[in-house]
Order: C-alpha cells, then structure tokens, then sequence
C-alpha cells in the first residue's frame, strides 16, 4: 500500500528494508521537500513496542498506520481515493479478496499493514545467542561492554526483549543533552504534544537498541551522527556520568552485537543503501 497523496512516496520511501527499515536521514522529509520532522525510527521489531511515534501518540499499529496515511506531511491520504487507486490497481482486489472476506476495504488495508509489520522481526542476535548459553558468541571486549551497559544503568531503559522501546523518559535526567539550537530542536515538546502534561515537555518513547549499529543517526532529532557519539550523550544527559573513551568504545562493541537476522540471514545495509 503506497500512493499518498501526490502519488510521489510509499512506505518503504522512508522505511527501506535493505536500510534497516529507516531513511539514515537526521530528520525525515515532509512531503513539501522540507526535512521539519523528527527522526524516522526503524520499522525492524517495531511489534515489540509498546507505543508508536517517539511522543506514543498511538498504541497500535493500525492506528500507527493510519495516522501517518493521513498526515499532510507524511501522505497526506485521504481514503476515499486511497482506496479508489488501490482498487484500480491490477493486483490489490484479488489479493484482498484471498485475505479478506469482505475485501478491499479501509479497515483491511489497515490490518494487512500492520500484519505485514507485525513480520519484521530480527531474532538470532550474537546477544541471543549469548543469553542462550552460547558463551563465544561475543568478544572480551564486547562482554566487557556488556557489563559497563548493565552497571552503569544503560538497561534501566533499555531493557526487554525489545531492548528498550517500553516506557518513556525525559531527554536530560541528569543535565541537558547538547545539541544545536534550532528552531526545531527547541520547539519539540516530546510528549507534552499528546499529554499536555507539564511533566512530559522533553519526554520521549525509549527507542529499541536493536540492530541500533545499522540506524544512524540517532535521537530524536538526529543529532548523533554516529554510536559512539550517542553514548557519550546518554551516559553524560541520562547517567551523569563523563564516561572515558575507553569506556564509550566497548559499550559500542557491545551495541554491535545486538543485530539480528531478517529472513534467517544477518541484517546488513545494502551496498546501495550504504552510499
């Protein structure tokens, strides 16, 4: 299911499978040509999260889906001609029809969707393997990042199957993460957009780690052009802590085992991806 508004994206124009299901964009780009949006999070596991957009503006994936098709910066859709193309297309009728009693209709153009997402799954990372008792799937270095992770407080948010994307956090518990001071940066309220709540300005939904190493840059506001860049940040504005670079690195080693396999073969950027 494509066709927004003006016929020019997909989903996949900003989730690319071979890209790690993101755009590597610091900020998504509006349908105007203009990059105001927030970060584009990867769509891989995104059915082990327990809320959607990084305020948890939506708790399914169905309305997740819906949200965006009619978003007049994302697709700006609209469904009676949404499903009118569909329609016409040569292919969808007949699919819907075999997956659907009741065809091709708004609600099942949503479920297939989010039954398509709810696929998107990375088991078989090295940290799996690990935690299953297969001890040599990481390094010394890497389980010395493992354990920095652990003791300095890394997994109280990203913990989980999902390694993170369960709760939500302010961005700055212990000082305020740089970052440069745009007009966009400063306007983003997190989630006090959907609560209204005072407490939620600068509050964010926790992001999975999971293939994190695949899906520069990071944050929000794709302020951290790189890992170690974004560990720095999170142990200074989320742990108060100057961590050494010593430190930063095997944290990073760590991070890059958490990288799993889509189709039982391991996740990588495409070569075109990765230009």
């Amino acid at each position: 299911c494509c066709y927004p508004g003006n016929n020019s994206r997909s989903c996949s124009s900003c989730h690319p499978l071979d890209r790690a299901a993101m755009d590597g964009n610091a900020r998504a780009t509006a349908l105007d040509g203009e990059a105001r949006l927030r970060n584009t999070p990867t769509l891989y596991n995104v059915v082990l999260n327990f809320s959607f957009n990084w305020d948890g503006a939506t708790t399914t994936l169905e309305d997740h889906a819906e949200r965006l098709l009619g978003n007049p910066a994302v697709m700006n859709s609209k469904w009676p001609a949404l499903l009118a193309k569909l329609r016409a297309d040569p292919d969808y009728p007949t699919l819907f029809i075999a997956g659907f009693a009741d065809g091709l209709t708004q609600a099942n153009v949503l479920s297939a969707l989010a039954t398509f997402e709810r696929s998107l799954v990375t088991p078989n990372a090295r940290i799996d393997r690990y935690l299953r008792g297969e001890r040599q799937a990481l390094t010394a270095e890497e389980l010395h990042g493992y354990r920095l992770f652990k003791s300095y407080g890394c997994i109280a948010c990203h913990q989980g199957t999902n390694i993170g994307g369960n709760l939500f956090q302010k961005f700055g518990v212990f000082r305020s993460p740089s970052a440069p001071r745009t007009a966009q940066v400063l306007a983003d309220v997190g989630r006090h957009r959907v609560t209204s709540i005072d407490r939620d300005r600068g509050v964010f939904r926790v992001p999975s780690l999971r293939n994190v190493a695949l899906t520069a840059p990071y944050f929000h506001d794709g302020r951290a052009p790189t890992l170690e860049i974004a560990v720095e940040i999170m142990g200074r504005a989320q742990l108060g802590r100057e961590l050494k670079d010593e430190e930063i690195n095997a944290i990073v080693r760590f991070l890059q085992t958490l990288t799993g396999e889509y189709r039982g073969k391991p996740l990588a950027l495409s070569a075109k991806a990765d230009r």
